[in-house]
């Protein structure tokens, strides 16, 4: 069973001493005005004349004052300790008054023509371009993204990321069949010519290679040249081919339109279609994606990618000259120099950001509300009603003060009545 929670002030010690201090000032005015009546009340007693209407002023005094005490204390508690029906209102039905309060809340101010309303006055975009107008606002920002992002990236350890893989990325990769993906990525590649600087790449590489390695050329093709040959025969030829195979090399790095290119077009464009209408190929390609996805060197590869790119970005975050950090300021700098000058772009954003306010009071308001509810239910009686009257109790001791004051004139006034019709 829950135990009931006992309210605290936000406001601390010093506070509560202040407003307790004030409480008891305004009931001691409340009381003194009260016995003021009483005692002026008692000597005008049986006088008629001018102090007729002293006497029946403060008899009416006292009248209001004590109903008015009566109201005000049987907010709080029973008068005088009496259990007197329909008093200590407040620690009786706080659960009505929590639910009450929730209704009024809901109904009142959780609503979209209001919340709307009352965003798009705010004028939220222009304020904040404003404020990031001002280059430490934006240094500011900046610095605590960074801040934020560091944190967030030194969170992240290799096994939440040998997690991810096995538990999340490689089942996925399973059921995904992959071979129609990578036939239309290699399809979209060819008809926009992305391959040929990969082509460009390997062409200059293989030729530089073959320049710098003949004795690696010659050992390689020698393995395979016959026995009986005599060893000078060997040698002219594996020269010659070395030769050929750089003249062939340069001629196909030099001709964008050579023929081996357009070979190579050609195979990587049948390959394309294979993989997203042969069957055979797309199951060599199902199989492929299964050993690489079995291969223990796939967890090792990206746990070993994610340190080097957290690395990266911890460092270039915790520097503020570096790379990252830089670009982020000139980001927020364009972002709040367009809010400034762009009004329609702060138009859509106002209206976004109402839209969002609407979105999260009609899909958790209720929610919002019924901790109103859940809370004043959790509360103690007796102590949610002495912190009630607390907070309170200063402003409603001018009731009494009032019902004092207007109860005398009105008693005047039914006294001089009284004489006229007599």
């Amino acid at each position: 069973m829950t135990s009931p929670i006992v309210p605290t002030s936000l406001d601390g010690g010093v506070a509560d001493a202040e407003r307790r201090s004030a409480l008891r000032r305004m009931r001691t005015v409340a009381v003194s005005l009260l016995l003021f009546a009483a005692a002026v009340y008692v000597v005008t007693l049986d006088r008629d004349g001018f102090w007729g209407f002293v006497n029946a002023g403060a008899e009416a005094s006292m009248v209001g004052a004590i109903a008015d005490w009566f109201a005000v204390t049987a907010l709080f508690k029973h008068p005088l300790g009496l259990p007197i029906p329909h008093t200590a209102l407040i620690p009786k039905r706080k659960d009505d008054l929590g639910k009450g309060l929730e209704e009024f809340v809901g109904e009142n101010f959780l609503q979209e023509a209001i919340i709307r309303e009352r965003i798009l006055a705010v004028g939220i975009s222009s304020r904040v371009a404003t404020w990031l107008a001002v280059p430490a606002n934006a240094t500011r920002v900046v610095e605590e993204a960074a801040d934020l992002a560091a944190i967030a990236l030194a969170k992240v350890r290799p096994d939440h990321i040998e997690s991810l893989v096995n538990d999340a990325l490689v089942p996925r990769f399973r059921e995904e069949r992959v071979a129609p993906l990578l036939g239309g990525l290699l399809d979209e590649a060819l008809a926009d010519d992305l391959h040929h600087g990969l082509v460009d790449l390997a062409l200059n590489e293989l030729h530089d290679w073959l320049i710098a390695n003949p004795e690696t050329v010659h050992e390689v093709i020698g393995e395979r040249a016959p026995w009986w040959a005599p060893e000078s025969v060997n040698n002219y030829v594996i020269n010659r081919l070395h030769l050929e195979m750089v003249r062939w090399l340069a001629e196909i790095r030099s001709q964008p339109d050579h023929r081996a290119r357009r070979a190579l077009d050609s195979m990587l464009q049948q390959l394309a279609t294979d993989l997203q209408t042969n069957p055979a190929t797309q199951e060599r390609a199902e199989r492929l994606k299964d050993r690489v996805v079995d291969h223990p060197a796939v967890i090792r590869t990206a746990i070993t990618m994610w340190a080097a790119l957290r690395e990266a970005l911890v460092k270039s975050l915790d520097d503020p000259t570096g790379a990252v950090h830089q670009r982020m300021l000139t980001e927020v700098g364009a972002f709040a120099d367009r809010l400034v000058r762009d009004a329609d772009l702060r138009d859509r954003l106002d209206h976004a950001a109402a839209d969002l306010a609407v979105f999260t009071v009609e899909r958790y308001g209720s929610e919002v509300t019924a901790v109103i509810t859940h809370t004043i239910e959790r509360w103690d009686g007796k102590e949610a009603a002495q912190r009630i009257e607390l907070h309170v109790g200063r402003d409603l001791q001018f009731i009494r003060i009032n019902g004092t004051i207007v109860g005398g004139l009105v008693g005047v006034v039914i006294h001089a009545a009284s004489v006229v019709s007599h």
